[in-house]
C-alpha cells in the first residue's frame, strides 16, 4: 500500500490564487449595486495575487514577490481606508449609497 505524499506543489497554490481570483471577479459582475461587496471583491482579487507572487518567490527560490506582496498589501490597505472614508462621507451627506446615482459626484 502507497502512503499519501503530503507536499504541497506550486499547482496546489496557483489553483487556490485562481479560485480566489474566480470568487472576486464572480462578485464584482454579479453585484453591481453594493458597493461594500465589490471593494471586498478587489481586496479578494488582490490577496488572490499575493498568493500566487508569494508561491512563485518561493519556488523560484527568490524574495522579489514577496516584497511586491508586501507593497500590495500597502496599497490594497490605503484603498480600502480611503474608500471607506468615502463612502462615509457621501452617506453622511446623502443618506444613502447606491451606485446608481452616485454619478452626481462629478466635478
Amino acid at each position: 500500500m502507497q502512503l499519501l505524499n503530503n507536499t504541497v506543489d506550486l499547482i496546489h497554490f496557483l489553483i487556490v490564487g485562481a479560485i480566489i481570483f474566480s470568487i472576486g471577479i464572480y462578485g464584482i459582475c454579479s453585484n453591481r449595486r453594493n458597493i461594500i461587496i465589490i471593494f471586498m471583491s478587489i481586496e479578494l482579487m488582490l490577496l488572490a495575487v499575493n498568493i500566487n507572487l508569494v508561491a512563485f518567490s518561493a519556488f523560484l527560490e527568490d524574495l522579489t514577490g514577496q516584497i511586491f506582496t508586501i507593497f500590495i498589501l500597502t496599497v490594497a490597505a490605503a484603498e480600502a481606508a480611503i474608500g471607506l472614508a468615502i463612502l462615509v462621507s457621501y452617506y453622511r451627506n446623502k443618506g444613502d449609497i447606491d451606485i446608481g446615482a452616485m454619478n452626481n459626484m462629478k466635478g
